[in-house]
């Protein structure tokens, strides 16, 4: 039987695929940790039993997100192979964005997180998504990750998978919250800041 505890990282360090050890305050350790938390936080999402087709996509994400943390706590010059961040990755959820904006409401204004309980979730879950993406932002500029180049409308060519899916999947997080509020007939709520005059 393998026990949960190691006692190897007591001294605060953990070790990545490979084998090299890094202090658990790392910044490609805060980036999969933050990857975790957030796949955490999809797990309580979809114990609230979300509509069938946001509980196939929230799993699929989950999944994502495993290979996603299995891309950032490898490093590119380590001879394991791993399943990577692709393009493909990003391609489906822009395509999801785009099928699930056509059924809402145009944004106008800002609005408020919140709705319905999953709904509330999927608005901190987008939250937790761009913390995740500023501690990649922050790794990339410290060394290499996945550098795969992208060719697309969005000029995205050249900047790394791992950076470009995180950034995608805040937005559809947040499509998602706005969808999933429509389908349980929770009205947004509108911030238009402050009124001039």
């Amino acid at each position: 039987m393998i026990k949960v505890y190691t006692k190897t990282g007591d001294s605060g360090t953990t070790s990545l695929l490979g084998g090299k050890r890094l202090s658990k305050n790392d910044t490609r350790v805060e980036a999969y940790g933050t990857v975790d938390e957030l796949n955490s936080l999809l797990g309580i999402i979809l114990a609230k039993n979300p509509q069938a087709d946001v509980n196939k996509k929230l799993t699929r994400v989950q999944k994502e997100l495993f290979v996603l943390g299995s891309d950032l706590s490898t490093p590119l010059d380590v001879k394991i192979t791993i399943p990577r961040i692709t393009k493909s990755y990003i391609t489906r959820l822009e395509k999801e964005i785009d099928r699930m904006e056509k059924s809402l409401p145009r944004l106008k204004n800002f609005i408020l997180p919140g709705g319905s309980p999953i709904g509330a979730k999927l608005h901190l879950a987008r939250s937790i998504a761009r913390r995740a993406e500023r501690s990649i932002v922050k790794l990339t500029e410290e060394e290499k990750i996945n550098k795969q180049s992208l060719r697309s409308s969005t000029s995205s060519a050249g900047l790394k998978n791992a950076q470009v899916y995180i950034n995608r999947l805040s937005d559809w997080l947040f499509v998602l919250a706005r969808y999933v509020n429509k389908l349980e007939s929770q009205e947004e709520k509108i911030w238009k800041g402050r009124k001039s005059g």
